[in-house]
């Protein structure tokens, strides 16, 4: 009775740690799912990679989509490939740490778009100390990255503005102290971070800091409230304090942004201000704008008129880079603020001693007054500005590179008064610029594989419908020739074995011709109504003619069912499973086809018992050209014709799918609305 005991005693704790490791599991799947986790497997011995769905989700491509190794590093962003090359040897070293954590960027499987990932993983090594697997976790730190670029602009901007801007948490504790805040107030930054506000505020209106604090807490701010603060040296001086709350990425207030203006330079404080919103604004406006462009020339105009606003100038142009057959040489390719005519009668600009640091690339080029820049009116034949030219004296030239080093352009601004282009100023073009040069990059990279594609697509589409015409020919010549020679001669066969062997020619055709026009959204539809088993019917007594080694059993309903539809593309389809069903099933001699009705839609499924598919195949099956490799290679086909038959039922509204198992066969199904 103890043993008995004993053992029920250690079954429900095993059945607890069960129940517990399936509890855990659970959780960290939900962990994963959450937290948007993509999980991946490489095996480096083999070179197998397996993705998760989320994996592929944030790399652009769809679930049913294969992928290796070398697809992966293709999609790398060419300057990271390097980086994360060294990354994973470090991991896969057996002396290392076995950790994997990098930060990169990809080109997306599914466009252009530039994405920056976060991968952390660890390597497992064999007996014999190779990397037997390497796993982990990715996910999108784009949306980290391109707020640490805003960060990074929105700090530039508050280190350089001439008004004092402190940070302070909601216990009244400074966080933060621009330079402005020094100069107005005297503290240091190391003198006041980590300390309260109230140092500054003089004693007779410390309550007032509970009032603010309160209104910040509430989510609330406050705005050109007039009042004193106390310097360094001791001095009250009148001052104007704006506060904001600062939130973070889940809209809580964190903290508070306060602004604090000399009164004596109010005016002159608001106008800036509101310089900067609007500067905010139209950068925030500008990014949105290239971002989603595919345009070049509208990508540069944005950013051409966009600028020239900005900064302020009178007119702003793009030149583009341009070689030709005589040398270096640059052409106008966007203006703003001023008529083309204004610069085209000038001719292309010259790589000059004054243009030459931006078309090069080497740096930015301000000055107060061009004409006095030593560099200015030294080239004939105008040497300076010719007659009828828009009046320069403050310049700006900034450079546009894109990521790879290649100088794409520069962007010139002009006004006719002295000193109004600043530091400032060339950050914020700085800043456009280079988000311009991504566009651009990612704009040019869309139209290179667009023509790829569309090339592809023509060639498809041409050499099918150039090879229907003579394999239709030689179909008929072959026929002539069967039907004239009499059943003993010798040469009969072998004319029969042509004619089939014609007819899967002219059917391939017939396929890659239908991929065409689906690529380009012209497969045509003609829809009439008809009997479904009918048909069902038709084509397998079709098919079973054709083959002595298969028997096609069909299960259907007494009732007629009636469908809109293509009847000649519904016919395709059965056709394809059924042949696919003898296919791939050499070794056994039945397939089953039933026919019912499911939810007012009709079912069609066609079984076999042959080989089967594996279940991280079953959804690529139907990809266009795949095909399973350990069936590819005795098996004739392109992969295509179950991509097709997918289309088809698709844009009849409806599904197509399998249920399958190594060794014991497949089930394909297909279901479209009745006609009610």
């Amino acid at each position: 009775m103890e043993n008995l005991t004993d053992l029920q005693q250690l079954l429900a704790q095993y059945k607890q740690r069960e129940a517990e490791l399936e509890r855990s599991e659970a959780r960290l799947r939900m962990a994963i799912a959450s937290a948007n986790l993509g999980t991946w497997d490489y095996k480096p011995l083999t070179g197998e990679l397996t993705w998760s769905d989320e994996c592929k989700h944030l790399y652009g491509m769809a679930p049913e989509a294969e992928i290796n190794f070398e697809l992966f590093t293709e999609h790398i962003y060419p300057a990271d490939r390097d980086v994360l090359e060294l990354a994973m040897k470090r991991a896969m070293d057996p002396l290392g740490d076995h950790i994997y954590d990098i930060t990169y960027r990809i080109i997306r499987f599914d466009s252009p778009e530039v994405r920056w990932l976060r991968a952390q993983g660890k390597v497992y090594f064999n007996k014999l100390q190779e990397p037997e697997r390497f796993i982990g976790t990715i996910v999108d730190q784009t949306q980290a990255k391109l707020a640490e670029e805003k960060s990074a602009k929105l700090a530039a901007i508050v280190e350089s503005s001439d008004d004092a801007i402190i940070g302070k948490n909601l216990d009244g504790v400074i966080t933060s102290w621009n330079p402005a805040a020094e100069r107005l107030l005297g503290y240091t930054e190391k003198d006041v971070i980590a300390k309260h506000i109230t140092m500054l505020i003089p004693e007779d209106r410390l309550e007032e800091e509970d009032l603010i604090l309160e209104r910040i807490r509430s989510n609330k701010k406050v705005e050109h409230y007039v009042t004193f603060r106390v310097t360094k040296a001791g001095l009250e001086i009148p001052v104007s304090i704006s506060v904001s709350p600062i939130r973070d990425v889940n809209g809580v207030v964190i903290g508070a942004a306060k602004i604090i203006r000399n009164n004596a330079h109010q005016k002159e404080t608001e106008a800036r201000l509101l310089r900067y919103a609007e500067n905010l604004e139209v950068l925030n406006a500008l990014g949105k704008v290239i971002s989603e462009r595919m345009d070049v020339s509208d990508i540069l105009q944005k950013v051409t008129d966009a600028t020239t606003r900005l900064i302020g100038a009178a007119f702003g142009a793009f030149f583009y880079n341009n070689v030709t057959e005589a040398g270096e040489s640059y052409m106008l390719f966007a203006l703003s603020g001023a008529p083309r005519e204004a610069f085209e009668r000038f001719g292309i600009p010259k790589n000059t001693d004054l243009f030459h640091p931006t078309f090069t690339g080497e740096r930015i080029v301000r000055a107060d007054d061009i004409t006095k820049d030593p560099r200015y009116g030294q080239n004939s034949p105008f040497f300076g500005m010719p007659e009828g030219h828009l009046q320069v004296v403050s310049y700006l030239a900034v450079p546009v590179i894109s990521k790879s080093g290649l100088v794409i352009g520069g962007l010139f601004y002009g006004h006719p008064e002295p000193a109004k282009f600043t530091r400032e100023h060339e950050q914020l073009v700085s800043g456009v610029a280079t988000q311009a040069a991504i566009a651009l990059d990612n704009t040019k990279l869309y139209e290179e594989i667009r023509k790829l594609n569309d090339k592809k697509e023509e060639f498809i589409g041409l050499a099918s419908h150039e090879l229907k015409t003579p394999v239709t020919s030689l179909s008929g010549y072959l026929q002539i020739l069967n039907r004239s020679l009499p059943d003993t001669d010798r040469n009969k066969p072998f004319l029969q074995k042509a004619l089939l062997q014609v007819k899967k020619l002219s059917e391939l055709i017939s396929d890659l011709l239908d991929v065409s026009k689906i690529e380009t959204g012209q497969l045509p539809l003609s829809f009439s109504n008809f009997n479904i088993t009918q048909i069902v019917q038709e084509t397998i007594e079709l098919i079973q003619y054709s083959t002595k080694t298969h028997q096609i059993v069909l299960q259907q309903p007494e009732q007629e069912i009636i469908i809109s539809a293509d009847k000649q593309r519904i016919e395709q389809v059965i056709v394809n499973l059924l042949s696919n069903a003898i296919k791939y099933s050499p070794y056994e001699k039945l397939v089953n086809v039933a026919i019912s009705v499911v939810h007012n839609e009709v079912r069609v499924a066609v079984q076999d018992y042959g080989m089967g598919i594996l279940k991280e195949h079953q959804e690529r099956i139907f990809s266009r050209f795949y095909r399973v490799e350990e069936l590819a290679s005795h098996i004739s086909g392109l992969g295509i014709g179950l991509y097709i038959s997918k289309e088809i039922i698709t844009r009849h509204h409806g599904k197509l799918w399998l249920d399958s198992e190594p060794e014991k066969g497949s089930t394909f199904f297909f279901e479209i609305p009745l006609n009610t």
